[in-house]
């Protein structure tokens, strides 16, 4: 069945494209929630102004991450784990944990998929971490570990 998308749908397709998909896939996901619609001579005379919302709606989140972005690398996250005497935690700090203090800072939804730790930090101190807020951009986060 082809279909215009007229939102992103994540690792299908983007805004204003048109492409063969599964009838069972288009008419049980994407038509009810209004992501897309079927490819009829009417909806593509319109194309070009759903490719065009599409772009401006993006650029209006581009630039709304990249402010985030810069307010999340001017402020940084504090966490406070139970520690030993010689600076070492008992257990870890891991990205669900910094996700979710990113979540409370920012007021709003942090994937904690989208916090990229190599592997979870087992000290205290200053630590830089990578946060992907969109596809494109990135912040890193100054996250200091402090003892309890």
């Amino acid at each position: 069945m082809r279909v215009i998308f007229l939102e992103d749908v994540p690792n299908v397709a983007s805004t204003g494209e048109v492409k063969e998909v599964k009838a069972g896939y288009a008419c049980n996901y994407l038509l009810p929630k209004r992501l897309a619609v079927a490819a009829t001579p009417q909806e593509m005379e319109r194309i070009a102004s759903i490719r065009r919302a599409g772009q401006e709606r993006r650029l209006k989140e581009e630039q709304g991450m990249k402010a985030l972005a810069e307010r999340l690398e001017s402020t940084g996250v504090t966490l406070k784990v139970r520690a030993g005497p010689n600076g070492k935690l008992y257990g870890a700090v891991t990205n669900v944990m910094i996700a979710q203090e990113l979540s409370i800072l920012i007021e709003g939804e942090v994937d904690r998929r989208n916090v990229l730790l190599e592997e979870p930090l087992h000290e205290l101190g200053t630590h830089q971490v990578t946060v992907r807020l969109h596809p494109q951009i990135t912040a890193t986060v100054t996250v200091t570990v402090e003892p309890l």
